[in-house]
C-alpha cells in the first residue's frame, strides 16, 4: 500500500504528473489528455504517440489493498481470456497489471469506443442477459478471496451509524435512525430467510453507464465494485419502468441467461432490499468523500436540508415497497 494520503491527494494529479507515470511503464506520450467521468477514482484516457490512447486509472489511497485491485484485475483477464467481452488491464513487459508511481497506484487499459446500451431495446437486453450467464458461470466457479461480500452490515449498518454521527441534520436524525432501523431489520430478516441464494463473482455495479456498446454487443468496464454477491445484483439495475414493463424485460433477460446458467428465482425476494441498500450507501458513499473538493462541486445539492427531507422520502417509499409482493414473472 501506498504511503498514507489525504482523501483529495488527487490534486497532485496535474497533467505533467499523470504523463510521467504512464511513460514510467515505457509509453511515450503526445500530450493529449481528457478526463473522464469517474470520482471514486480517477479515470483519463491519454495520447500515445503512433499509437492507440490508453485509458490510465488512478486508485483513491486506501480504498482497496494491493491484493483486491489484483484480484480484480485476474478476474477481467480471466474473463477476457474466456472471449468475453470485458475491457481488461494491460500487463506490462514483467506481467504486472499494478503499477505504482510515486504515492499513486495506477493501471492502464485499452481504449474502446461505444454508447450506452438501450435498456428499452429487448433484444438488448436478451445479449445482455446472455454475456451475464456467462460472466456468472465464470464467476461461480470460485470465490474471491480478498473481494468483500456485498451484505446489510457494510452497505446498510455501518453506513446509517456513520451518517447518524456525523453527518444528517439534528431535525432529522432521529426519523432517519428510526426509519433506517425498521429497513434494516426487514432486510436482515430477508436475506436470513434465502438460504438457498448463492453468492457469487459479480461485476457489483452493472448499471447501462458501465457498458460501451459496440459492434451488437456490450462491453463490460469499471469492475471497481466487484464483489461477492447473489447474481441478482448485477441484473436488478438494468431493470426500469412498471412493473409490466420490468417483467418483459426481465423475460427477455432471462431467455439469454438461461442458455449458459440457471437463475435462482427465490433472488427476485431481493430486488427491493438490494435497491434499498444502495440508496443508504450511496448517500454514505458521497458524505465519506465531501472532502475531496470534486464532490462539492459535482454534488452541489447533496447534505443540505432539501436533500436530507428527500433522502427519508424516498426510504419511507422503499419501506412500501419492501411490503410488495416480488417481481413475478
Amino acid at each position: 500500500m501506498p504511503a498514507e494520503t489525504t482523501s483529495h491527494s488527487f490534486e497532485q494529479l496535474t497533467p505533467d504528473f499523470l504523463m510521467d507515470a504512464v511513460e514510467s511503464q515505457g509509453y511515450r506520450c503526445d500530450c493529449r489528455i481528457l478526463t473522464l467521468n469517474s470520482y471514486e477514482n480517477r479515470v483519463y484516457q491519454i495520447g500515445i504517440e503512433d499509437e492507440e490512447p490508453l485509458i490510465a486509472k488512478f486508485y483513491r489511497p486506501e480504498r482497496w489493498t494491493d491484493a483486491q485491485i489484483l484480484e480484480e484485475h485476474d478476474f477481467t483477464l480471466e474473463l477476457a481470456a474466456q472471449e468475453l467481452p470485458v475491457v481488461a488491464p494491460l500487463r506490462n513487459a514483467s506481467k504486472e497489471t499494478l503499477h505504482q508511481y510515486q504515492s499513486f497506484r495506477f493501471s492502464l487499459s485499452p481504449c474502446k469506443g461505444g454508447h450506452s446500451p438501450e435498456l428499452d431495446n429487448l433484444e438488448h437486453l436478451l445479449i445482455i442477459g446472455r454475456l451475464l450467464s456467462r460472466i456468472h458461470l465464470f464467476g461461480a466457479s470460485r470465490p474471491f478471496r480478498d473481494r468483500p461480500i456485498l451484505d446489510s452490515h457494510s452497505f446498510g449498518h455501518e453506513c446509517v451509524t456513520f451518517i447518524a454521527e456525523k453527518f444528517i441534520p439534528i431535525e432529522y436524525r432521529e426519523s432517519y435512525q428510526s426509519l433506517t432501523h425498521d429497513l434494516l431489520q426487514q432486510i436482515d430478516e430477508r436475506f436470513a430467510t434465502l438460504e438457498s441464494v448463492q453468492n457469487i463473482r459479480v461485476h457489483g455495479d452493472c448499471h447501462n453507464g458501465n457498458m460501451l456498446w459496440r459492434d451488437g454487443a456490450p462491453h463490460f468496464v469499471d469492475f471497481d465494485d466487484a464483489r461477492m454477491a447473489p447474481a441478482i445484483q448485477d441484473l436488478w439495475m438494468l431493470l426500469s419502468g412498471s412493473e409490466d414493463q420490468q417483467r418483459r424485460q426481465f423475460d427477455k433477460i432471462l431467455e439469454g441467461y438461461h442458455q449458459f446458467y440457471d437463475f435462482n428465482f427465490a433472488e427476485l425476494q431481493l430486488i427491493e432490499p438490494l435497491r434499498t441498500l444502495r440508496m443508504i450507501h450511496y448517500s454514505a458513499w458521497l458524505a465519506r468523500r465531501w472532502d475531496d473538493p470534486a464532490f462539492p462541486r459535482t454534488f452541489p445539492w447533496f447534505n443540505s436540508i432539501q436533500y436530507w427531507g428527500e433522502h427519508i422520502l424516498e426510504l419511507r417509499e422503499q419501506m412500501a415497497a419492501l411490503q410488495e409482493p416480488a417481481l413475478h414473472l
